[in-house]
């Protein structure tokens, strides 16, 4: 009788626990930051690659010889490639272009493979893409982009191509609008777009820090506001300058192990201000070493970070840890400076088939609380995106979240499908109870030239209490939980004047040159008390 009595005690107490638990699960992410939505149901690609153009379109890509996709190329327009082993005649997409104002998704086509290849835009915002594998490796393409309802497409370049073949590499343009591509898989070189003389010249740096994992891929790249460049792979640093082909200084290494792939941590400077002298580099999870090796999809991430003043005379790493061990997550600057880490897994590594545990909580950095306080947990997502997924900051202020596909072709029937949906995630800075602080920006000038003062006019519902900012976020090109060429610039700016019914006039002036801000077209963001605007493209140019 007491067995009995001990057992439906036990039962009792099970089920309260798990209702209390859920319920309390149900309330906690109830009282978390930030909004999901779905975008696309079906975008017919699982994004590899992801760019928002200066028309409000999304470019997506993934690679050419991963087999059928669900969305088919126009008639009549197929590809051919003899040596594809999956499909020699394939008339499916494999980029397709998103309007974001209708969410509507029209087919592109590419011809050679952008299986985990680069990119940057340039200064008269065309998006410049580089690299692949196989026919693809030293491929040159191009898209330029168009209103929503224009026909414009990739085009490959036949009259120039790469010097050294690049798989893995990463883009950064630089302060004269140049790209500079740095590395890639067995290739520990750089070279520019548009090509030098030299071609592509030695960079010791990335054979130094290769591991048997080849942890010296997608190396991050920052462009410092004195002109070098911040160059992090694996688990060291070096400053380089671009211009004499020399590294001018090496930072202490971090600790954690490997954090570039296939480690799959990530990385992001925050918001250049002030003068802009000074700049500060994060760096952010990844995989123990030897779990690629081992392809142990069980491994537990870590979620230590980084944070060094890159530009600092004797820098040092500040340690911290994040609320969750994390792998392949996608670090975005938000309008306001902070930064949001989103998707990824919480064990294992990347390549295929090698994540587990999905880590569906994002959470917001915020980069002026002490260490200890700069993470917050916000509300979780219900897709998984794990290997080959992406994040960007849109120009309303949402973060769009695509791809997701651990497979070697697409699956959609496995633990961790192939996912062809498109998210967005709001921020807290778009909620209802603020919508009466959030700035409508009236006029901006279509270009800015460097230093130039000019003004912006906006609207606000409320009365404005303190400084307006006026802020210019980059468009970088995401793959491979790194954003290449991310980057937020906060204008210098004089206290909003009223200007009647509403209306405002802050004077601002530009960043002073190609170091700061790199030319080319910029997301123009008013923002007032934590609330940034809907943003006006800006094209930055020299004078």
């Amino acid at each position: 009788m007491d067995s009995v009595l001990s057992q439906w005690l036990l039962l009792f107490f099970f089920f309260f626990f798990t209702i209390t638990l859920t319920t309390t699960t149900k309330l906690a992410r109830a009282q978390l930051p930030g909004t999901w939505e779905l975008v696309v149901e079906n975008a017919g690609i699982s994004s590899m690659h992801t760019a928002v153009t200066r028309f409000n379109t999304v470019v997506l890509l993934d690679r050419t010889n991963i087999g059928p996709s669900r969305k088919m190329l126009p008639k009549g327009h197929c590809r051919f490639d003899r040596n594809d082993a999956v499909l020699k005649r394939d008339c499916y997409a494999h980029s397709v272009i998103l309007d974001l104002q209708t969410n509507q998704i029209r087919p592109l086509m590419i011809l050679t493979d952008t299986w985990c290849s680069s990119g940057q835009f340039l200064p008269d915002g065309t998006l410049l893409q580089t690299g692949g594998d196989l026919d693809g490796l030293r491929k040159i393409r191009k898209f330029e982009p168009c209103e929503p309802n224009g026909l414009c497409n990739w085009v490959e370049l036949d009259d120039v191509e790469l010097t050294d073949g690049r798989w893995y590499a990463t883009n950064q343009i630089l302060p004269d609008g140049s790209v500079i591509i740095i590395g890639g898989r067995a290739t520990n070189t750089v070279e520019y777009y548009p090509p030098r003389k030299n071609g592509a010249v030695s960079f010791p740096f990335l054979a130094d820090v290769e591991d048997n994992q080849m942890d010296n891929l997608y190396p991050y790249v920052h462009l410092l506001p004195n002109g070098h460049l911040f160059i992090f792979a694996n688990n060291k640093a070096v400053l380089y300058d671009h211009e004499t082909n020399k590294v001018v200084k090496n930072y202490p290494p971090l600790d954690g192990g490997p954090r570039n792939y296939p480690s799959a941590g990530s990385s992001a400077m925050l918001a250049l201000d002030g003068d802009y002298s000074t700049a500060v580099i994060v760096v952010c999870g990844g995989a123990q070493y030897g779990a690629f090796i081992e392809r142990s999809t069980d491994t537990p991430a870590h979620g230590s970070c980084g944070r060094i003043v890159a530009t600092g005379p004797d820098p040092v790493w500040e340690m911290e840890d994040m609320a969750f061990g994390r792998i392949m997550g996608d670090m975005v600057m938000l309008p306001t400076g902070e930064v949001l880490i989103i998707n990824g897994a919480q064990a294992g590594t990347q390549g295929f088939e090698m994540g587990s545990n999905p880590c569906l909580y994002p959470l917001l950095y915020r980069p002026d609380q002490p260490v200890g306080l700069r993470f917050m947990t916000l509300t979780p997502g219900t897709v998984p995106r794990m290997y080959h997924s992406t994040a960007n900051l849109l120009p309303d202020g949402r973060v769009l979240i695509a791809g997701s596909n651990p497979h070697v072709l697409y699956r959609f029937t496995a633990e961790y499908p192939t996912e062809l949906r498109i998210e967005a995630f709001s921020p807290e800075y778009l909620s209802a109870d603020r919508a009466n602080l959030r700035p409508v920006i009236e006029g901006i000038p279509e270009t800015v030239r460097y230093g130039d003062a000019f003004e912006v006019s906006l609207s606000v519902t409320l009365p404005v209490v303190g400084i307006v900012e006026v802020n210019f976020g980059s468009a970088p090109f995401a793959t491979h939980s790194f954003s290449q060429g991310q980057r937020l610039v906060k204008l210098a700016v004089k206290s909003a004047v009223p200007d009647g019914d509403g209306r405002y006039k802050v004077g601002c002036t530009a960043p002073p040159n190609g170091m700061v801000a790199p030319p080319g077209y910029y997301m123009a963001f008013a923002v007032n008390q934590g609330v940034p605007s809907v943003a006006r493209w800006v094209q930055l140019a020299a004078k």
